[in-house]
């Protein structure tokens, strides 16, 4: 019952749009023919060019004829076409006349007048490149004078780069300003209807905010161009530009159809009753768009035909689609049927004046206006249909909603006692269980903690001790050198007491070749300088480990990060002596702010691991090598630590940086370096880290710090 009250209203809405839009308009035209314009209906022409026509006239040339007016499409010649007064015989000889050209589009029309003896009196210009018309008309006119002297044969050159069609038409001067005042009127009239929709519906836009009235508001704006093109009157619209005013009907109705396709996927809803078609329907404003490229390349004549066709195409798909969409019970669709049906039966209309069945005269676009906008009407009232209905969905919507929370809080109600018990239950499971993690937590730290620390002391006590033997065993030596000399010297002191004869001196150098003491000298000098290299390395394991712990720098501070890996490996030098091929590459880097002592932590983590590859899965033939590499990159220090041993299978190396993860033996590690390596240069730092590994390749650690931590959180 509800669906045949809808049908019935929406044939009641037809009968009413048909006797107050389509009657009037009817009988307008009806009225407007009762006018006493004429039009000519025998013409006869030739192609040529533009000298073709000379001081007398020559009527031989005119060997083709025409019945009711022109038709020849694109041509690349002038058409010269001779009309005739003698087809009216009516004509006063003492009015005046002013003779019209049905096509606003025609560059140049010329008219030459000739005498009674054939001779040339007179040429006018008009069109819209040489065009000297006094009145705002698009279409070229020219006054006629019907002088005893003048011959009644008129002529005229038309010089064209759209497709050559058009009518020539006589009128009395009176008559021919009420037609231009009426015309403008019909055209005014509609370009205010069309901007007051374009304007209206993109105020709607603004207030709900849905693509739909973006979308239409645009269409509708382009195709009233692209009937002001057709009409002539939007050559004054863009300033009287000859080249976009002769690719406008092409552009307008290109640019249309970029914007109906979205309108009309968003307004028949196609994704839900055409989904299969829908992605297919971006290909005809993409053939419109190929359309205007061939017109831009100057191939009229093809750019027209696909215009044509394309018309041809959209409008089949648009009526499917809305036929679907109707009688799937879309309310939209009966308005997009109601509105589209108008269009095509003003286009019907014109097609009928242009094949001559019917004669409109100088109003022959008058039916696609009138089409055109009571469409635009129609889907501005579909447009605010919606509006209602998207009202009552919500209201709907909101009930349900309304209804389903009711229903949720009774649920909730039922449950909250049930859901309490079971809350107190879990929570009292989970703060045994994260008290339990937190020990376990705090004692996998302390363990890592002291896994470093008893490997820092290793490698301290192992370095430390080479200096202490140096110091040892120099010491009984220089003392026996000391010795020998001061008893040297106890000599050169007791002999020094008396005169030095020959003979003392032969004691004092008997004395110096039994202790050798050239020899004593060389021999002190290399003790003191082994004991000057003993100190010196102490200096620097010294050096080092207060550089790889950073006890007194707990803040960030600038840091040469190349100093913290030379300490690191100087700590691990005992592991990595003789055993591991070292590479240093360091570039000049800048200093870098950061949590030293943390960062000296990582590199400690990830140079062991590296050593732990290359020393614990030792490779065949292969001699174990380590290189650090540090560079600048896109304003960060990277620093890239990278070996040559068994590498990393893909399902590891996702899982490297997981706590407790670890590929180690039990007992010999936590699972705890990496995850803390990943805290320290992500979340610490604000770092990058990357890991690259391929089996029995290598693996290759790359960080890169940022040289400021001014935005660190």
């Amino acid at each position: 019952m509800k669906n045949n009250k809808s049908y019935f209203k929406y044939a009641a809405l037809t009968i009413i749009l048909f006797m107050v839009v389509i009657l009037p308009i009817i009988y307008f035209l009806g009225m407007l023919r009762q006018s006493d314009d004429l039009r000519f209906n025998n013409f006869t022409y030739f192609l040529g060019d533009n000298d073709s026509i000379e001081d007398t006239l020559l009527p031989d040339d005119f060997s083709s004829t025409a019945i009711g007016g022109m038709d020849l499409g694109v041509i690349d010649k002038d058409l010269f076409v001779k009309i005739d007064l003698k087809d009216f015989s009516d004509l006063k000889k003492d009015s005046v006349y002013v003779l019209e050209i049905s096509n606003p589009s025609f560059r140049v029309v010329e008219l030459f007048r000739f005498d009674t003896q054939g001779k040339l009196v007179s040429q006018e210009m008009a069109g819209i490149v040489e065009g000297n018309q006094t009145l705002i008309n698009p279409n070229p006119y020219f006054n006629i004078d019907l002088g005893s002297d003048l011959s009644s044969s008129l002529v005229l050159r038309v010089e064209s780069k759209v497709p050559l069609k058009f009518e020539a038409f006589l009128y009395p001067y009176s008559s021919f300003f009420q037609n231009y005042s009426l015309r403008l009127i019909i055209v005014s009239a509609y370009f205010g209807i069309m901007v007051a929709l374009f304007l209206y519906n993109l105020i709607l836009y603004f207030s709900v905010k849905d693509r739909v009235y973006l979308f239409y508001c645009f269409y509708i704006l382009f195709i009233a161009l692209a009937q002001l093109s057709i009409s002539g009157h939007s050559f004054f619209l863009l300033q009287e530009n000859v080249f976009l005013y002769e690719i406008s009907i092409i552009g307008f109705t290109a640019l249309s159809s970029i914007f109906v396709i979205p309108f009309i996927q968003l307004f028949l809803k196609t994704d839900v009753y055409v989904p299969k078609y829908e992605k297919y329907l971006f290909l005809i404003p993409l053939s419109y768009v190929i359309t205007l490229v061939l017109r831009l390349m100057g191939m009229i004549e093809i750019s027209y035909s696909m215009m044509d066709l394309n018309g041809l195409i959209l409008s089949i798909c648009f009526f499917t689609i809305g036929i679907i969409a109707a009688k799937r019970g879309f309310r939209s669709a009966y308005f997009f049927l109601l509105a589209w049906s108008f269009l095509l039966i003003g286009l019907v209309v014109y097609i009928l004046h242009n094949l001559m069945i019917i004669n409109l005269g100088s109003y022959a676009n008058a039916p696609l206006l009138a089409g055109t906008a009571i469409e635009a009407l129609l889907l501005s009232f579909a447009l605010a249909d919606k509006i209602n209905i998207l009202k009552k969905e919500k209201e709907v919507e909101q009930m349900d909603k309304l209804e389903a929370v009711k229903e949720n809080e009774r649920l909730i109600k039922e449950q909250n006692v049930y859901l309490e018990e079971m809350v107190k239950s879990r929570t009292e499971e989970l703060e045994l269980t994260l008290k339990n993690l937190q020990n376990t937590q705090t004692q996998l730290v302390n363990q890592e903690k002291m896994a470093s620390l008893g490997q820092l002391t290793a490698g301290i006590a192992h370095e430390i001790n080479n200096p202490i033997n140096f110091v040892s065993s120099n010491i009984s030596p220089l003392k026996r050198d000391l010795k020998d000399i001061l008893e040297l010297m106890d000599v050169y002191r007791e002999k020094g007491k008396m005169e030095f004869t020959e003979e003392t001196k032969e004691e004092i150098e008997e004395m110096e070749e039994d202790i050798e003491f050239e020899y004593v000298l060389e021999e002190v000098e290399q003790l003191l300088n082994g004991m000057e290299d003993g100190a010196r390395r102490t200096v620097e394991i010294v050096r080092g480990l207060k550089l790889f712990s950073r006890v007194d720098e707990q803040d960030v501070k600038e840091v040469d990060l190349r100093e913290g890996l030379d300490s690191t490996l100087i700590l691990l030098n005992s592991t990595i002596n003789g055993r591991i091929k070292l590479n240093k590459n360091y570039e000049e880097v800048p200093m870098v702010e950061c949590l030293a002592g943390k960062i000296n932590q990582v590199f400690m983590n990830i140079i062991s691991n590296a050593i732990h590859a290359l020393l614990d899965h030792p490779i065949e033939d292969r001699e174990p090598e380590l290189t650090i590499n540090t560079f600048l990159k896109d304003g960060m220090v990277m620093i890239q630590i990278k070996d040559n041993g068994i590498g990393m299978p893909d399902h590891v190396k996702e899982k490297i940086f997981d706590p407790f993860f670890t590929t180690k033996a039990v007992g010999k590690g936590t699972g705890l370096g990496l995850s803390i390596v990943y805290t320290i240069i992500i979340e610490n730092h604000k770092g990058t880290l990357k890991v690259d590994s391929e089996e029995n390749v290598g693996t290759v650690f790359q960080i890169g710090l940022p040289i400021n931590q001014k935005n660190r959180t």
